[in-house]
């Protein structure tokens, strides 16, 4: 079993940056890929971002890529994800996820999920 603990959300201007951690419980972390999702009002739950358990792959939805990177330091059990040049439309509750395989991009192919952080980009 592995919890998943977000945090770093909050009110930020466009253009600003802001960067979410995501701490997991357990002594196999380096075992899991971590993935982030975000969902807005009304809106389906879509892909961000993933990261292998190496942390030497990471792969990223069209919308983020380039702006947004995702790290992790196995040592402490945690992923980030750095979002820089945020815009009024990456306003969402970004959720935390990992599974114990491979990167992935759906959100069916993850077992554990965070609570989620809600990240507000406006002026």
């Amino acid at each position: 079993q592995v919890q998943l603990v977000e945090s770093g959300g909050g009110l930020v201007q466009p253009g600003g940056s802001l960067r979410l951690n995501c701490t997991a419980s357990g002594r196999t972390f380096n075992s899991y890929a971590m993935g982030w999702f975000r969902q807005a009002p009304g809106k389906d739950r879509e892909f961000v971002g993933t990261i292998s358990a190496s942390g030497i792959t990471t792969y990223y939805a069209d919308s983020v890529r380039g702006r947004f990177t995702i790290s992790r330091d196995n040592a402490k059990n945690t992923v980030y994800l750095q979002m820089n040049s945020l815009k009024p439309e990456d306003t969402a509750v970004y959720y935390c996820t990992a599974r114990r395989s491979l990167i992935a991009t759906s959100a069916l192919d993850y077992d554990y999920w965070g609570q989620g952080t809600q990240v507000t980009v406006s002026s």
